[in-house]
């Protein structure tokens, strides 16, 4: 309620959309706490307690109970569970290195006969190791006094430098994957016996992600040439210089390839829309976002077709379910419906995929659409059902463009799932130092991101390409992109 509002001036209805809104808040908070937090659509029954706040009757605000329970008939698959059998133990990797330890039952064999054999697997592991690389160069003295010949060190990725490829990738993989801030990292080796300073590590990871830069420039223009992407932003705290204790909120705006796995993140520091402006100047294709409105100038140019998220649509109705259940569970049903055919046709082809949803989600949708059209006037707009079912109506259009091609998805949660990742790191590091810091967090993110959708091991990624990198230059450098790592090459 707002501050300035006097109760007393308040009409009956008034009074109960603002306590309905009030509720509605209270239940959000109790499930942001407490509830599941998966999203996925439960049906309950009965349906039709659709008018329960505070007792009062409000015909004006809810749909005739029989029109909705008539609609909320609909087929159900019904699938009987089957017992699983457990599998047993999954065997160890056969990679894994074997010590074999023969336990005999006798102390003299002799004149028995071995009949078989009892294999029992035990997993150990031995602390990680460090070890020195030393380069031996032997000096000569040529003939006839022409001089004094000696090998030429291998170029490295920090010249005069202690640190080798393979401790600076796992201080970067260690802090930006596992999540390790540095100071505990050294902790770790200091156990094994390697002391390190803290300033010191600190600049090899810096002076190392400095060296990536050419390989994100070049990740970012296969990016953004591929005619299918999702984005979304988190927020990034950066230390304030100007402000000594004080941190500034930055963003982090990310960008997925769904088809060719491909992830960026750039550093920005505010949520306007001259920073995707600017990195999307020259895309042309499909363009997938959450409908937040540094997006809506995308919808303007013809180059670009823009897809919204059904997941953050449904996100608005699962809120919805305390204020008006019966309404909002049609319309999960409905979105639930759509979900399932996007589960049952996720290994096919572009080709199936766009056929069936031609055939089965097009009449989903148009049903769905139509009902929310005719729904609307008869709920209150402030209402949370009233916000769920504008915030769908307006953008419905681009809910619903995913059924015109194979490729698109019904949501932008890879984007989503490449970002979590940041809210855990944000949790352990806490905050950039600057904004080039900050910068910096964006684009080594947006490498081990690919790494991960790859499927490649990062360490051994990361270590190959700073062994790579002092040798290369930048016009040579496709192969060290992480889709296009080979391990061993």
């Amino acid at each position: 309620m707002k501050n300035n509002t006097n109760i007393a001036e308040l009409s009956k209805e008034e009074l109960i959309v603002e306590v309905m809104q009030l509720q509605h808040r209270l239940s959000v908070f109790e499930k942001m706490i407490f509830g599941p937090k998966h999203e996925r659509f439960v049906p309950s029954i009965p349906v039709a307690q659709n008018q329960l706040a505070l007792g009062i009757a409000l015909e004006t605000l809810a749909a005739p109970e029989l029109k909705i329970t008539q609609v909320l008939a609909h087929d159900r698959k019904q699938t009987q569970k089957k017992t699983k059998i457990h599998p047993g133990r999954n065997p160890l990797p056969s990679s894994l290195r074997r010590e074999e330890i023969i336990l005999d039952p006798l102390e003299d064999v002799s004149g028995c006969v071995c009949i078989g054999e009892e294999i029992t697997e035990v997993l150990e592991v031995k602390a990680a190791e460090f070890y020195v690389k030393r380069f031996v160069r032997p000096k000569y003295a040529r003939k006839n006094e022409e001089g004094i010949a000696i090998a030429v060190l291998p170029n490295r990725i920090l010249d005069k430098s202690i640190a080798g490829a393979s401790v600076l990738a796992m201080l970067i993989v260690s802090k930006f994957m596992d999540h390790l801030p540095i100071h505990r990292q050294l902790a770790i080796f200091k156990r094994i016996g390697v002391e390190i300073k803290y300033n010191t590590a600190l600049d090899w990871s810096n002076q190392a992600l400095t060296a990536l830069v050419p390989l994100y420039e070049l990740l970012k223009k296969r990016v953004f040439e591929s005619r299918y992407i999702q984005a979304d932003e988190t927020t990034l705290k950066v230390l304030d210089k100007e402000k000594k204790g004080s941190t500034h909120q930055g963003y982090l705006w990310g960008y997925r390839c769904p088809q060719e796995k491909l992830i960026f993140f750039e550093y920005q520091p505010g949520r306007g829309k001259t920073g995707p402006a600017e990195l999307l100047k020259n895309f042309t294709g499909y363009l997938q976002t959450d409908g937040y409105g540094a997006y809506d100038q995308f919808a303007l140019r013809k180059e670009i077709e823009v897809l919204n998220c059904m997941a953050h649509a449904r996100r608005y109705f699962k809120e919805a379910e305390d204020n008006d259940k019966a309404r909002a569970n049609y319309a999960l049903s409905k979105i639930q419906e759509l979900y399932a055919i996007e589960r049952d046709i996720k290994e096919f082809s572009v080709e199936e995929k766009y056929a069936i949803r031609q055939e089965k989600s097009q009449v989903i949708l148009k049903e769905l659409g139509s009902w929310m059209v005719e729904q609307y006037p008869q709920v209150t707009p402030k209402s949370a059902i009233g916000k769920a079912l504008e915030y769908s109506m307006k953008r419905w259009q681009e809910l619903s463009r995913y059924i015109t091609d194979g490729k698109l998805n019904i949501d932008n949660n890879l984007i989503e799932n490449a970002i979590r990742p940041i809210a855990l790191g944000r949790k352990n590091y806490l905050f950039a130092g600057s904004h080039e810091s900050a910068q910096r967090i964006a684009m080594i993110y947006s490498l081990l991101e690919t790494c991960k959708a790859n499927k490649r091991n990062p360490k051994e990624w990361l270590t190959k390409v700073f062994e790579e990198i002092p040798n290369r230059k930048v016009n040579n450098m496709e192969d060290l992109l992480p889709q296009n790592f080979v391990a061993n090459m």
